[in-house]
């Protein structure tokens, strides 16, 4: 990959803020203020330089499509939520991960600041809204991201949500649990 210099190629260890990119393999990563570097969780290289907004990658649109079948680990996780609360679960690493949400906005993206972080480079710094309103009901919105918010395979501005709903959001997918 070639490097600019203008960017402030910088090493793993060495503290930087906000988005980066690796320069081995182009992996990018969100930084809390004056974290330090960490080696890329994708290729094990120990150098990067600061993002640009205008080399961001996007998903083809047309080739997201619902899951086949909801993930094997999804009932296990319902079995373990409160049901008079409503939550976002998805998987990282492996691991299915229980988000619950309060009543409210909850923001979701890349960024430090989103309530619910999706630390991955098809995932915008400010994605999707999710509402959860005093009767506990629900509502997405896609907050103006490059890849879009899609419920349930459609591609959706501002929709309600239901139990077993499946957002995508870049390459996530999140699954609504409770009634």
């Amino acid at each position: 990959m070639l490097v600019d210099e203008r960017f402030g190629v910088r090493a793993a260890g060495e503290h930087a803020s906000g988005s980066v990119v690796c320069v081995g393999c182009g992996y990018s990563l969100s930084l809390e203020v004056d974290e330090a570097l960490p080696r890329c969780p994708a290729c094990g290289g120990d150098k990067f330089r600061g993002a640009s907004l205008f080399e961001s990658r996007t998903l083809d649109a047309e080739a997201i499509s619902p899951a086949a079948a909801p993930p094997t680990w999804l009932e296990e996780v319902r079995s373990q939520i409160e049901t008079t609360s409503r939550y976002l679960t998805y998987e990282e690493d492996g691991e299915p991960v229980l988000y619950e949400l309060p009543i409210g906005w909850t923001r979701i993206g890349r960024s430090a600041a989103a309530d619910l972080r999706l630390d991955d480079v098809t995932v915008s710094r400010r994605h999707a809204l999710v509402v959860r309103t005093p009767e506990n009901e629900l509502r997405a919105l896609d907050d103006r991201s490059l890849n879009g918010l899609f419920v349930n395979g459609d591609k959706v501005d501002w929709t309600p949500l239901s139990d077993g709903d499946e957002l995508e959001i870049g390459r996530y997918r999140l699954y609504v649990l409770g009634r």
